[in-house]
C-alpha cells in the first residue's frame, strides 16, 4: 500500500465522513503525536528551510520524521477509505512556507507531469498537513466547500463567509478532493507557518466499500445544505461508485421528451453547476437522454462536449457503442472526452480496448495521453495492451511516458512483460517518468521487477543527514 510500511491498522472513515467528503470535497482531521514529536519536526523543518531552502520532492528523505505521519492510522485510514488500500503516493510533494500578510489566489492544483481531464470520482486526493498549531491568524489553507467538480470559479469575492479554514492544533490535516478550489490565507502573525502537501492516487477502481461502511443507500449529510449548489445525482453516483457500483443510476430517472429537451438546453447554460446537473440528469433518463449526450460530444463548444462526457461516464452500457464510435472523430477534444467517459465505465467498456490500442499511435499527444490512462482504468490486460503501454514509455511526449508508468502499475503482475521497458524508463530525463517506472516495478512485483527496482534505489540512495554544511562527517 502506497510507498510506506504499515505500523498500525488504519482507522477507517465512517459513512457520514465519506458522505461529507463526497459533497463538500474535504475533511479536516487530526493526528495525535506528542508535543515532543511536533517540536522535533518543526525544528527540523526550520533548519532545513533556513540553511538549504525548500527540499521540494525530497521532503520525505530530508525530513524523515514525516514518515511517521504517513504511517499514522488516521492518515492511512482516511486514504484507504477514499482511494482504496492500494493507493499510491505521488512523487511530487511540497512543503509550503507562508509568512505573507496577504492571502494567496484561489486555484486548483495542476497534475504534476500530466495535463488531464479532471475526475469527479475520487481517483486522486491530497493531504495538507500542518505540523504546528495553526490558528486563523497564522494563515491556514482556505478551502471553498463543494467546488471540487467545477472548472470555473463560481464565487465572486476572494473573501467569503463560505470559506473553510484548515485551522487547528499541531497535527491537523485536510484530506481534500484533488480538484477543489483552495488558497493560502493571510498570515497576520508573521511567524513561520508550514503546510506539507502530499498527493495520492487510486490504483484500482473500487470493487467494494473501503471505509467503515454500514449504510447501503445514499443520503445527504447535513453539511451539504450550506453548499452553493446541490448535485443530488452526481453525489449519489459517487457514493455508489465508491461502493463498487459502476453506472448504477443509468436509466433510473426516465423523462418525457419535453423534459429531455429542456435538459439539453440547460446543458449550454453558462452557469456551470446548472449545466453539470443537466448532464447528470440526462445520463439517468434513459435512451433519449444518452442519445442527446452523445450528440453533445460533437458540440462546437468544447465546454458542452466536456460536460456531456461527465454525463456519459455514468450512463452505463447504453452509452458504450456511441462512445466507441466517437473515438473515430477527427477533433481531438471529442476523442479525449469520449475516451474519458469510457475509462470511467471500467470493464463495461472492454469492447473499446482495440480502438484504444490504436489511439496510442494517434498524432495528437492529448489523445495518446488519455488512451494510455484509460487502458488501465478499463482493466482488461492483454499481451497487446501491455506491449502498447510498454512502447508508450518511449513516446516523444513526456506526459504519455509518465502516464504509461502509472497505467502499468495499475495492471500490476499482469504487466510483467513490460519490465524491460520499465528498466529503460528508470533513466528517463523526467523525474516523474522515472518515479512511475519505479512504482510500476514495485506493483508488478516479479523477481526481475524487484531486482531492477532494488538496483535503481540502491544507485540513487539518499543520505538524510548529508547537507552542504555537513557533507560527510560524522
Amino acid at each position: 500500500m502506497g510507498t510506506q510500511l504499515k505500523v498500525a491498522s488504519p482507522l477507517l472513515l465512517t459513512d457520514e465522513q465519506i458522505k461529507t467528503f463526497i459533497t463538500d470535497g474535504f475533511l479536516i482531521l487530526q493526528t495525535d503525536f506528542s508535543e515532543k514529536f511536533y517540536e522535533t519536526l518543526n525544528t527540523r523543518l526550520r533548519t532545513v528551510y533556513e540553511e538549504e531552502g525548500n527540499p521540494g520532492n525530497n521532503l520525505l528523505p530530508r525530513i524523515p520524521e514525516l514518515q511517521k505521519v504517513f504511517d499514522h492510522p488516521i492518515i492511512t485510514g482516511a486514504l484507504t477509505s477514499v482511494l482504496g488500500s492500494d493507493y499510491m503516493l505521488h512523487a511530487h510533494r511540497h512543503g509550503h512556507y507562508n509568512a505573507s500578510p496577504e492571502a494567496g489566489g484561489w486555484h486548483k492544483d495542476s497534475y504534476w507531469g500530466y495535463q488531464r481531464m479532471r475526475n469527479h470520482h475520487p481517483w486522486w486526493a491530497m493531504i495538507m498537513y500542518f505540523p504546528q498549531d495553526t490558528p486563523v491568524e497564522l494563515g491556514p489553507t482556505g478551502i471553498m466547500p463543494g467546488t471540487q467538480n467545477y472548472e470555473t470559479r463560481i464565487f465572486q469575492d476572494d473573501d467569503t463567509e463560505e470559506e473553510a479554514l484548515a485551522s487547528g492544533k499541531a497535527g491537523t490535516f485536510a484530506l481534500i478532493h484533488y480538484d477543489i478550489w483552495h488558497r493560502a490565507t493571510a498570515n497576520v502573525l508573521g511567524e513561520p507557518r508550514f503546510m506539507l502537501k502530499f498527493e495520492f492516487m487510486r490504483t484500482k477502481a473500487p470493487a467494494a466499500p473501503s471505509w467503515a461502511h454500514e449504510e447501503q443507500t445514499w443520503s445527504k449529510p447535513s453539511s451539504a445544505q450550506a453548499l452553493p449548489e446541490q448535485h443530488d445525482v452526481m453525489w449519489e453516483d459517487t457514493w455508489n461508485w465508491l461502493a463498487g457500483k459502476v453506472g448504477s443510476l443509468a436509466g433510473t430517472k426516465p423523462k418525457e421528451e419535453a423534459e429531455v429537451q429542456a435538459l439539453v438546453h440547460q446543458l449550454e447554460d453558462e452557469y456551470e453547476p446548472r449545466a453539470l446537473n443537466a448532464a447528470y440528469e440526462l445520463a439517468c433518463s434513459g435512451k433519449h437522454g444518452v442519445y442527446e449526450l452523445l450528440q453533445a460530444l460533437y458540440h462546437e463548444n468544447v465546454r458542452v462536449s466536456r460536460l456531456a462526457a461527465y454525463g456519459l461516464s455514468i450512463a452505463g452500457p447504453e452509452a458504450v457503442p456511441g462512445l466507441i464510435s466517437a473515438l473515430e472523430n477527427g477533433r481531438p477534444k471529442t476523442v479525449v472526452h469520449a475516451a474519458f467517459a469510457l475509462g470511467e465505465q471500467g470493464p463495461q467498456a472492454a469492447k473499446a480496448v482495440s480502438q484504444f490500442i490504436q489511439c496510442l499511435r494517434h498524432p495528437s499527444e492529448k489523445v495518446r495521453r488519455t488512451a494510455t490512462e484509460v487502458l488501465s482504468m478499463i482493466g482488461e490486460p492483454s499481451e497487446e495492451v501491455v506491449r502498447g503501454l510498454g512502447q508508450c514509455l518511449e513516446d516523444s511526449d513526456v506526459q504519455v511516458r509518465f502516464m504509461a508508468g502509472l497505467s502499468l502499475a495499475r495492471l500490476g503482475p499482469t504487466a510483467a512483460a513490460a519490465v524491460p521497458s520499465l528498466e529503460k524508463a528508470l533513466n528517463d530525463e523526467n523525474r516523474y517518468v522515472r518515479a512511475h517506472a519505479a512504482e510500476a516495478l514495485r506493483y508488478i512485483g516479479t523477481e526481475q521487477a524487484k531486482d531492477s527496482l532494488i538496483q535503481f534505489l540502491f544507485n540513487s540512495r539518499w543520505c538524510p543527514t548529508t547537507t552542504p554544511a555537513n557533507t560527510f562527517y560524522p
